[in-house]
């Protein structure tokens, strides 16, 4: 009853009103028109006056429909043409009308445009108001809406403004801080596919698309300031061309500006997380393990790929996920690699072995097998080597050996897959393989127990690797410098001189300061001793050794080169063992070392007895691996690498090999004038009027070889003098001051 007391009531209100809204309704319209036809020269009041009516409208439109049906269409018109001319307060009451309207269900949903629209004013105003200072306020503002936008209904699409504003701003790198990630956190926990889907790829590759758009702003075209400068000095000189150098000073001053300040440090989105492994079971239980999830295969699979990044990336330890693997690892599954790739990825030195094993085992039976096509067993044997790589302890010793054998096969993309197995087991587990495939080397580190077998939960000790070989080359640099530092003449006595100091100081023998050494007085010694010195004594320990030595050389066989050579090596390593290197803790090591140091590992792990090919593609596979960080994610492209090799490649895709190789060694073949031409011609200079005149039309030079063969021996001299002069001026135009 109260409902219909109500209704009747505000009917007759809206027909008590009608004529008044009309009028207001005419004089909204009215002031519509005048602002339409010269929106940048409306005058204040006229501003004030259209804003009022504007809201006044907006809030009783529900109650006249019919007379209001194009109010909104109107309001849409001005903000698409108009949006840069209007004064500030004029549109956000547009926009807060809009607002306003779409809550009364008038407007049913706004245009395309309007919401892109939105979508720039939003991005841009942000990016304006830090563009100088970070304007926290604003931000954090802006950040609780859009987290409450999230928050408030799970299941609406509306979330995907927020993942949309947030995700463009980390990849302009204006939103940097964990209130940012809490909010795409909270997209990936959201009931909407889409939005799930939009907050899952932002943590699988929102950094990658920050770091591409660094590498796009810092490879922009250089500007050559000195090519425009020397197109200034010799063509005609114009306003437009002082102007356009004005402004390649002023970018090249602000390029300048922008390298010098110091760089902000952008940590990964992974790494910003407030409690990464409540995360990671929220989303496995939510979106993996509940058999209600609305996610088709792809999305679950970017679910699996974020889960097995964080459970990899921070060592979390949840069960039921290695578990959840095994109904997947069949070759005939969709993806198979990309479920692999998040199983090696999920691996790390704090799962326990039991855990792993029996999925090593059920991907050795179902990929690696004689009756197993040859793309199928490669990849199983890489993913294998994948999580091996990460715990080497979920491999036992039948398995591994039964594997190994695999490196024998003709194919040569299983052959690789295994042996990359086997020296896996070489560096990690040697003691696990047979003796005749440990290998030299493992087999030495096996014996002088430098290569042990780490235990489950131990971790390795903190230090830098390779330290040494970077204290020995910085020594010999110093070395260098004090050499070429010293005259000529000096250098010989000088190195003399260090060397017999160095001989004094290693000699090892200490002198005591005994006051009476210095009395200069006589000793008594005994007879014997005078008879026979110290020197005497050492000449017959060599000849006594001598003798010995000729014997035993007689009565035992020779020793083995082998031998001789272990005992040499195990000497070294006990040596280099005992040596510490103090550079790190006594010097700060700067950027630039720690390049060299890389690069002295690099050179010190490559064989030098190797050949140059095989140096070099070893070599070059040491430097990749160097290169690969811990956090870089696994993809199922790494999966299949090898099984590319097995794959016989079409005649196209041979003819494309070839013409790439031919490109090349034409490449090659080019004299050094023709690349310096090749390469002033990409860059737009001018040649020299010889090479001018060889490409010029021959009709066009022959009235002057003519005109030349006319000329009396006068004249020819006042030309030649002509010349001579003009080339002194520096050109006609005089360069030369």
């Amino acid at each position: 009853m109260k409902r219909k007391i109500g209704a009747l009531e505000k009917v007759e209100a809206d027909l008590s009103y009608q004529g008044d809204f009309i009028t207001q309704y005419g004089q909204y319209e009215a002031q519509r028109e005048i602002f339409l036809e010269a929106p940048s020269s409306a005058t204040d009041n006229g501003i004030i006056s259209f804003r009022d009516l504007i809201d006044l409208i907006s809030h009783v439109a529900d109650c006249y429909p019919a007379i209001t049906k194009q109010f909104p269409e109107d309001l849409i018109t001005i903000l698409n043409l108009h949006h840069e001319q209007l004064e500030p307060e004029l549109r956000e009451k547009v926009v807060g009308s809009l607002v306003l309207l779409r809550r009364k269900e008038i407007l049913d949903s706004p245009s395309k445009c309007l919401r892109a629209l939105l979508y720039q004013k939003c991005i841009s105003d942000l990016r304006n108001s830090d563009s100088k200072t970070t304007n926290h306020r604003l931000n954090r503002t802006f950040q609780t809406v859009l987290y409450n936008l999230l928050t408030s209904d799970r299941s609406s699409s509306k979330g995907l403004w927020a993942v949309k504003i947030t995700r463009e701003l980390w990849r302009r790198q204006i939103w940097t801080d964990t209130k940012a990630v809490e909010i795409m956190k909270e997209a990936s926990l959201a009931d909407n596919e889409k939005v799930v889907g939009g907050g899952i790829r932002f943590f699988l590759g929102g950094d990658k698309e920050r770091e591409e758009l660094d590498d796009e702003s810092s490879n922009e075209d250089a500007i050559d300031m000195g090519r425009i400068k020397h197109q200034m000095g010799i063509n005609k000189k114009t306003k437009k061309k002082v102007r356009h150098l004005e402004n390649a000073v002023a970018t090249v001053k602000r390029k300048e500006r922008k390298k010098k300040q110091p760089h902000c440090l952008n940590f990964s989105a992974l790494h910003l997380l407030h409690d990464p492994q409540g995360f990671a079971e929220t989303l496995f239980s939510k979106h993996l393990q509940n058999s209600k999830s609305k996610l088709n295969l792809e999305q679950k699979l970017l679910v699996l790929q974020l889960v097995s990044r964080l459970v990899g990336l921070h060592k979390l330890t949840i069960m039921s996920l290695y578990s959840y693997f095994i109904k997947y690892l069949t070759p005939r599954q969709p993806s198979v690699t990309s479920f692999l790739a998040s199983l090696a990825q999920a691996t790390h030195n704090l799962v326990p072995p039991d855990v792993l094993e029996p999925l090593v085992l059920k991907i050795a039976n179902e990929f690696v097998s004689e009756a197993a096509a040859t793309e199928v067993a490669s990849a199983g044997l890489n993913a294998i080597r994948e999580i091996c790589v990460r715990q080497p302890l979920a491999m036992n010793d039948t398995l591994l050996q039964d594997l190994v054998m695999y490196r024998k096969s003709k194919d040569k993309g299983v052959m690789m897959a295994a042996k990359g197995l086997l020296g896996l087991y070489r560096e990690v587990g040697p003691d696990m393989l047979k003796k005749r495939d440990r290998g030299k080397d493992a087999a030495m580190g096996l014996r002088s127990g430098v290569r042990k077998v780490q235990r489950f939960g131990e971790e390795a000790v903190g230090e830098i690797e390779g330290l040494e070989l970077l204290e020995k080359w910085k020594e010999e640099e110093r070395q260098k410098k004090l050499l070429a530092q010293e005259p000529r003449g000096e250098t010989g006595l000088v190195g003399a001189e260090s060397r017999g100091d160095e001989e004094d100081d290693g000699d090892g023998w200490e002198v005591d300061d005994d006051p009476d050494s210095e009395s200069g007085g006589w000793q008594d010694v005994s007879s014997d001793e005078n008879a026979t010195g110290p020197n005497d004594d050492d000449k017959g320990a060599k000849k006594k050794q001598k003798l010995v030595n000729t014997s035993s050389e007689e009565d035992k066989p020779e020793r083995d080169d082998e031998e001789d050579k272990e005992n040499l090596l195990q000497a070294a390593i006990e040596a280099s063992a005992e040596k510490i290197s103090t550079l790190a803790t006594t010097r700060i090591l700067t950027p630039a070392d720690l390049a060299k140091l890389q690069e002295l590992r690099l050179a010190a792990s490559v064989s030098k007895a190797l050949p140059a090919a095989q140096r070099k593609r070893a070599t070059a596979a040491h430097q990749a691996a160097l290169n690969r960080h811990r956090d870089d994610p696994l993809t199922a492209a790494e999966i299949e690498g090898l099984a590319s090799l097995s794959r016989k490649s079409t005649k196209e895709e041979r003819v494309a090999v070839a013409k790439e190789g031919k490109t090349d060694r034409d490449e090659v073949r080019k004299s050094t004038t023709t690349k310096r031409k090749e390469k002033k011609k990409e860059q737009g200079k001018s040649t020299t009027n010889r090479e001018k005149a060889r490409k010029k039309n021959f009709m066009m030079t022959l009235g002057k070889a003519k005109g030349k063969q006319k000329q009396s021996l006068v004249d020819r001299g006042k030309t030649l003098r002509a010349h001579k002069e003009r080339g002194k001026r520096g050109g006609k135009r005089g360069n030369k001051g």
